[in-house]
């Protein structure tokens, strides 16, 4: 029996769809896998383990210490680095090991998170599962990928001859780099799934954007704060150092580079950021309850409200209990979950699913 071509029009629209989910849900597993990296990559960077690992080698890498010679070797390579010299000097084998792992950990994720994006795109992509508008977006995001390899190097390299840690603004650089990832990859699966055809306002439409690079800016300092232990210091709150507008913020000359350099100014700078992030997302709440938008993009921005009142809670605990390795993983992975939840809020005005 022939198919009339409204069934045929209707079978050729389900493998679309089929096809469609299968590219999302692959998209949205490297989502997870890259969260997964600011987990591991925060845990490395709490438990100083990031210099431990003095090579780039991006194959044979791959491969740890198998033996003891081999173990040996690369603890005597951990020696030769100021950090082993002048903070770790004599510290056991076995505490190198753990350094190690964490490190080595942090890579071989890496890698394999390269493998998981790159065999499944050539595979979609040969068997016509990748539509047209989206094929540039991906390979874009692969050269980010790659390009974060090297940013994770440029980044340890920094502290294997001159510095007892490896350089603040590079470490903010990949953790900002890696967020941008995890966000550009979460944008495209977002555009392949089904959209609310309900109505955003334009002033809902011009909040969406501002959040998120909001956000970037917030991250960028965190990893500055997490890059100099500025949150070792000053754990009181809501004061800090005892006063609302504490002293020594501007010590250093040229004035400005305090807010890159002075830990002091630093952590202020990443808690006075941190309120106005909020009153902006609460304030996009506002504005959106009160437009004529859809229920659907008034009620994310009510969740992103909520996100963000958890978030700043988890940077308060962090603080104030010192950076324990817990809660600074929380604190870190929140922002990126926060972040998550602002980009599918800034893709779901758009309402593009036809149009990729």
């Amino acid at each position: 029996m022939s198919m009339t071509v409204n069934e045929v029009t209707a079978a050729t629209r389900s493998v679309t769809e089929r096809d469609r989910a299968q590219v999302r849900f692959w998209l949205y597993a490297i989502c997870v896998l890259v969260f997964a990296m600011v987990i591991v990559g925060g845990a490395t960077r709490l438990t100083d383990s990031g210099l431990s690992i003095t090579e780039w080698q991006p194959l044979l890498g791959a491969i740890p210490p198998l033996n003891a010679q081999d173990w040996q070797l690369a603890f005597e390579k951990y020696k030769l680095i100021p950090e082993y010299q002048l903070i770790n000097k004599g510290m056991s084998l076995a505490e190198f090991k753990f350094i190690y792992w964490w490190e080595w950990a942090h890579r071989f994720l890496g890698r394999f998170v390269g493998l998981a994006f790159f065999v499944p795109m050539v595979w979609f992509w040969a068997t016509g599962k990748l539509e047209k508008g989206i094929r540039g977006k991906l390979v874009f995001l692969l050269l980010l990928g790659g390009l974060q390899g090297f940013i994770g190097w440029w980044m340890v390299s920094s502290g294997l001859a001159e510095r007892v840690d490896v350089s603040q603004y590079r470490l903010a650089v990949h953790l900002t780099l890696a967020n941008l990832i995890f966000a550009w990859c979460l944008w495209i699966a977002r555009g392949l799934a089904p959209h609310s055809d309900e109505h955003a306002s334009e002033r809902v439409r011009s909040f969406a954007p501002l959040v998120v690079f909001a956000l970037f800016v917030q991250i960028f300092w965190g990893a500055l704060v997490a890059g100099m232990d500025a949150g070792l210091a000053f754990n009181d709150w809501p004061l800090m150092d005892g006063a609302v507008l504490p002293g020594g913020l501007w010590v250093q000359e040229p004035f400005w580079i305090n807010l890159f350099e002075n830990p002091k100014m630093v952590q202020f700078t990443h808690r006075l950021f941190a309120y106005l992030l909020v009153i902006l997302i609460v304030l996009q709440m506002v504005v959106a309850l009160g437009s004529d938008s859809g229920n659907t993009h008034k009620r994310r921005t009510v969740l992103l409200v909520g996100f963000a009142l958890l978030q700043a809670s988890f940077g308060v605990i962090t603080l104030v209990m010192q950076v324990p390795l817990f809660w600074g993983l929380v604190h870190q992975g929140g922002a990126t979950l926060l972040l998550g939840a602002a980009i599918a809020h800034w893709r779901g005005i758009h309402g593009e699913y036809r149009r990729l």
